[in-house]
């Protein structure tokens, strides 16, 4: 519940914001986007420290914090008038992401859940807040048909107060018990860091973030610029956010048999095969939804592979550090990759694009399908 209600808020509702309050302030729709991806580069620069604190205190607090820093930040954004006061804004709800979104709540998860039940556990997690767009962009849209997106941001940050004592209640007791323990977990960076697998493992994932923030971004744009409609393009890449729930769910039951390492780079290679047939078949709606079904499969899967990834190779000792790290890079390719390619689309059109997109789904497997040939580190060290 409060993942989906930190990603609805914090996140998808900036969507249905936008127009209005550009309107308002007199802003450029790209100088009011700069302030949420100013807000996911924070919450990329806040990944380590969060999880070097879940990792020696628990989750508990941060959360906690998090919520009361989302509820103020959110009030505040009500409140701006200007550009300086919107990037400020979203300093804060950045470092608010940080502290109650997927890595926090995945840390708890991790903490507080037998090994068997932690892969049914992490995907409840991410099949509900895989909703959280669905919910809350037609919910902010409403409330700003009806009130003004002044008040609907107040109404909204009155969601984010209600996960406050959810936090501060149900994370009780979730605490690493043993200080030993925890002084050992500290030093989990270093273990990584001189592991050649886990930088294989970043190359993975941060170039296969980067991919998908792309086609997520200007996959409207490019459907349109094939010969569909506004509202056909749109309506195929809602298929995005429905497979992505279905894909998780097909990972999670195909752990139970395969590698989590063979099933991701098997998913990422089926995505890069599948945007990259777009250009040849997307001009009618069948061509263009058969690519975007089996590219909308592997679309949420990320979320669920990284933690069990991680874990199969490290174990749970320091698992919210590690986490961070790997976070810290891969958050910053996806806020920067649709930027890029923007430029990109500029001198060499959008077809280049979205191939190249499609060859670093496949690199991306490649890396990840490598690092099963590299001996893991001895997790006792």
């Amino acid at each position: 519940m409060t993942t989906t209600i930190g990603y609805g808020v914090l996140y998808y509702a900036f969507s249905a914001l936008l127009a209005p309050m550009c309107r308002d302030l007199h802003l450029s729709t790209t100088t009011a986007t700069g302030a949420l991806s100013t807000s996911v580069l924070v919450s990329a620069a806040m990944a380590i420290p969060v999880g070097r604190w879940l990792d020696l205190h628990g989750g508990r607090g941060v959360m906690t914090s998090g919520s009361v820093l989302g509820t103020v930040a959110v009030i505040a954004w009500s409140q701006v008038h200007s550009a300086a006061q919107l990037y400020a804004v979203f300093v804060l709800i950045g470092v608010a992401s940080a502290m109650v979104l997927y890595q926090p709540a995945f840390a708890v998860i991790i903490a507080i859940t037998p090994p068997a039940r932690r892969s049914n556990a992490l995907l409840s997690v991410t099949l509900v807040a895989g909703f959280a767009n669905s919910i809350f962009v037609p919910l902010a849209g409403q409330l700003i048909h009806s009130l003004g997106w002044r008040i609907g941001l107040i109404i909204l940050a009155t969601v984010v107060a209600l996960t406050v004592p959810l936090h501060g209640i149900v994370l009780r007791g979730t605490s690493p018990a043993a200080p030993a323990i925890r002084r050992q977990d500290s030093r989990s960076p270093a273990r990584v860091l001189r592991d050649a697998g886990f930088w294989l493992i970043a190359v993975a994932f941060v170039l296969h973030n980067a991919a998908l923030a792309v086609i997520a971004v200007h996959l409207v744009t490019y459907l349109i610029q094939l010969g569909h409609s506004p509202t056909a393009a749109a309506s195929l890449t809602g298929l995005l956010g429905v497979l992505s729930v279905t894909g998780r769910i097909v990972t999670t039951v195909a752990k139970r048999r395969l590698p989590i390492t063979a099933i991701t780079a098997a998913v990422m290679t089926l995505q890069g095969g599948a945007i990259g047939v777009l250009p040849f078949i997307g001009r009618t709606i069948i061509g263009a939804a058969i690519s975007l079904i089996l590219f909308g499969l592997g679309f949420g899967v990320a979320s669920v592979a990284t933690p069990a990834i991680l874990l199969d190779r490290y174990g749970d000792q320091g698992y919210a550090t590690i986490a961070g790290i790997l976070a810290t890079p891969t958050t910053i390719g996806r806020a920067t990759a649709p930027l890029i390619a923007a430029a990109l689309v500029t001198t060499i059109g959008y077809q280049p694009v979205v191939l190249g997109s499609a060859v670093t789904c496949v690199v991306s497997a490649a890396a990840l399908a490598t690092t099963r040939r590299v001996i893991a580190p001895d997790n006792n060290q």
